[in-house]
């Protein structure tokens, strides 16, 4: 059978390393035309997907034989989910990227007036071969079906990432570099050694295996299986970001380009959350019920203290990243309230947010490199003078704070319906954070969209969005619109194999209650 998934997962590393020998403004189009390659395989792929038919496209070859290591690959529901958002985006991030650092003056090592140090100049070609990069790491992570083979690439995604953020980044990159990298070194090196304990305890049962369908049938004793549950949920909090482990991402997307940023919380981040129901759920089912109440409360923590932060952060890039740790644990309350409404919602819910994250981004982006200010007191009145630009940005904000009729809306309902059957106080309680939605949203966009236009942005905010940035944005657009209006085809394919996991884990949805009164 033809390796689709290889192929798929390898073309935009093999477009990363021909970046090496291309030179001048023909390496974007190398990226470019790798990425939308990638988008074409992606598409063969989604279209020969049959819904309910299990793993698909498997792919099975010894790797490490004395480790019981294998390169295996295969495809469900909620990878094929994840593998669309990763291959939508990262052409989009390509084309919104595609001026920002012409022309860039060799600046290594200098300072401005207030003493910050400015970025160096780097070839346009590493910004963009560092993209592939994380999009192969990224569908990689989606797609595989070892635990070794998904350990390695959940450490070797850091290093691009890494890159992308110190290199590309503020005048405080380097601290938000490191930051990221410490805290996702910790997460991984806690996670090896439960690997290691998957390891052990499969030798001991006669075959030592990392084969997620292997490890699935393993018994594992209980002490053990939670101890090893909790090194993979750490590694995956912190990739989530889950609070109190959150602590990176806000700095991380403050000094990172909108391009950067956009790959880090729209396509990165969602490792975490799928890693949950991949390995979490799958491998340890009686762990993830023992940890059930402390996950949802963090879950519930992290939607509200989200949000509140949003409400009082200046810089847009920042406010941005808390509105997603508030999304991340909507999310996260989805899986672990274990019902199949909330479990395919907070599916969902990952593509959804990574589609409208990477709008705001993106369009937020636009505005900050036309201003040359990244802070909500510096805007004002900039509707009236790119009108194009406000709408888009409006637009993003209503998709992030769950609008009725756009996509985030279906997601975020049906993990809250989904929670309430089992958990209503929570659901309840986790609901105040539409409010501070709104809040966070509509104040952003009042501050720097409407009202008069401030001096400052009449002299910068010369014009509105040209072809290139529509272009980038129309697809986002349109895909938010339809999973909005009609999301069938995307729940068709998520929920057998959440049902599957379901089963697996051994719950089943709560029964409705009837009172006495009710059934006279």
């Amino acid at each position: 059978m033809f390796p689709w998934l290889t192929v798929l997962a390898l073309l935009p590393a093999v477009g990363a390393l021909l970046l090496i020998f291309v030179k001048g403004g023909g390496a974007k189009l190398v990226a470019l035309v790798f990425s939308l390659a990638t988008v074409l395989v992606a598409a063969v792929v989604g279209f020969s997907y049959t819904p309910g038919g299990g793993m698909q496209f498997v792919e099975d070859a010894v790797w490490i034989a004395p480790l019981g290591a294998h390169y295996a690959l295969g495809l469900d529901g909620i990878g094929l989910t994840l593998v669309i958002l990763a291959v939508v985006i990262t052409p989009l991030v390509i084309v919104a990227s595609w001026h920002d650092f012409d022309g860039a003056p060799l600046r290594s090592g200098t300072r401005t007036a207030a003493g910050e140090q400015l970025p160096p100049k780097y070839d346009a070609r590493v910004f963009f071969a560092l993209v592939l990069l994380v999009e192969t790491c990224a569908l990689y992570l989606f797609l595989a079906t070892d635990v070794f083979l998904f350990y390695v690439f959940f450490e070797v995604i850091l290093i691009p990432m890494y890159f992308l953020i110190g290199g590309f980044g503020g005048a405080r990159r380097a601290y938000a570099a490191s930051k990221f990298l410490i805290f996702g070194l910790l997460g991984g090196f806690v996670m090896l050694a439960s690997v290691i304990g998957l390891y052990v305890i499969s030798a001991q049962a006669g075959k030592a295996s990392y084969l997620l369908s292997d490890l699935m049938q393993l018994q594992i004793p209980t002490d053990t299986g939670r101890w090893l549950f909790v090194g993979f949920m750490f590694a995956f909090a912190i990739k989530a970001p889950l609070v109190p482990l959150h602590t990176w991402l806000p700095d991380a997307a403050e000094q990172s380009t909108p391009g950067g940023a956009t790959m880090m919380v729209g396509v990165m981040d969602k490792i975490g959350t799928f890693g949950m129901i991949r390995f979490c759920l799958g491998i340890f089912p009686e762990a993830s019920q023992w940890a059930t109440p402390v996950v949802i409360v963090l879950a519930v923590i992290s939607i509200l203290y989200g949000a509140i932060l949003a409400i009082g952060s200046k810089d847009i890039m920042r406010l941005i990243a808390f509105t997603s740790i508030s999304h991340f644990g909507f999310i996260v309350l989805g899986i672990f309230a274990l019902t199949s409404q909330s479990m395919v919602g907070s599916t969902l819910y990952m593509l959804n947010h990574g589609l409208s994250t990477a709008t705001l981004f993106l369009v937020a982006g636009y505005l900050i490199k036309r201003r040359g200010a990244r802070t909500v007191d510096d805007f004002g009145g900039v509707a009236k003078v790119a009108p194009v630009l406000a709408g888009l940005f409006l637009f993003a904000g209503l998709s992030t704070l769950s609008l009725p009729g756009l996509s985030s809306f279906v997601s975020e309902f049906m993990v809250l319906a989904g929670t309430f059957s089992r958990y209503s106080a929570v659901a309840v309680v986790s609901t105040l954070a539409i409010v501070l939605a709104a809040l966070y949203i509509l104040i952003m966009y009042q501050k720097t969209m409407t009202g008069p236009v401030t001096p400052e942005v009449e002299q910068s905010v010369t014009t509105d969005l040209n072809a290139r940035e529509r272009v980038a944005m129309v697809p986002l657009v349109l895909l938010i619109l339809a999973l909005g209006i009609y999301p069938k085809p995307m729940l068709d394919a998520i929920t057998p194999a959440v049902t599957a996991t379901m089963q697996h884990v051994g719950v089943t949805d709560p029964q409705p209650t009837i009172s006495a009164e009710g059934g006279r």
